[in-house]
């Protein structure tokens, strides 16, 4: 994984292997902006901001993709890797909703199976929900040749995978079938809620 970090004098992008922290690649960086990065392929790599980081440090088998240059300019929080990573995974960057400086969303779509559009909005806000940071999303599925719209705001993600549905909510993960009229019966593929922290040192 790629992952931006830092503490009081400094900061990182690095890429480690899950589930550690421990960095193959590390790039130091000055100041808490324009981190971070994408894989784009299995051994090439996106680094946001990359001017602003010194060289990379770390594994020869990784490279960064010097070719790759995303669409779009999303400032230098987080919406600059998130909403790249999204339209590099299928979803299509419809509208964006603002209420301020502070608060806004931005509305992202992908096509599923048997007519179903799948809805995220991408929020940005000081005002988000307990337990949410200040970028959450929310969720609704759409049929538009039926007229049917299923709200679903306790989603916290949501994706296509092989052919069906998954999603996340309340620290476990779902997955249903995509019928004609409606969504097929929600079964719960794994329950996080029981897991708690273990410090374990990395193999490598």
């Amino acid at each position: 994984m790629i992952y931006f970090a830092g503490r009081a004098t400094t900061a990182w992008t690095a890429i480690s292997r899950v589930p550690w922290l421990k960095a193959i690649v590390y790039l130091e960086k000055g100041d808490r902006w324009q981190g971070g990065g994408l894989f784009t392929s299995s051994s090439t790599y996106w680094v946001n901001g990359s001017g602003c980081h010194l060289p990379a440090r770390g594994e020869s088998r990784l490279a960064p993709d010097l070719k790759f240059e995303p669409d779009g300019s999303y400032g230098g929080e987080c919406p600059g890797v998130y909403y790249r990573r999204l339209q590099r995974d299928g979803w299509t960057l419809k509208d964006g909703l603002g209420e301020g400086a502070c608060d806004r969303s931005a509305i992202f779509e992908k096509r599923l199976p048997r007519g179903w559009l799948l809805r995220k909005y991408a929020h940005a806000d000081i005002h988000h929900p307990p337990g949410a940071g200040c970028y959450w999303d929310e969720h609704e599925l759409e049929h538009p040749q039926l007229q049917v719209r299923l709200m679903n705001p306790q989603w916290e993600w949501a994706d296509l995978d092989r052919g069906t549905l998954v999603w996340a909510e309340k620290g476990r993960l779902y997955r249903a079938e995509l019928l004609d009229e409606r969504l097929g019966e929600a079964r719960m593929i794994f329950d996080f809620n029981p897991m708690k922290f273990e410090a374990r040192e990395a193999p490598y």
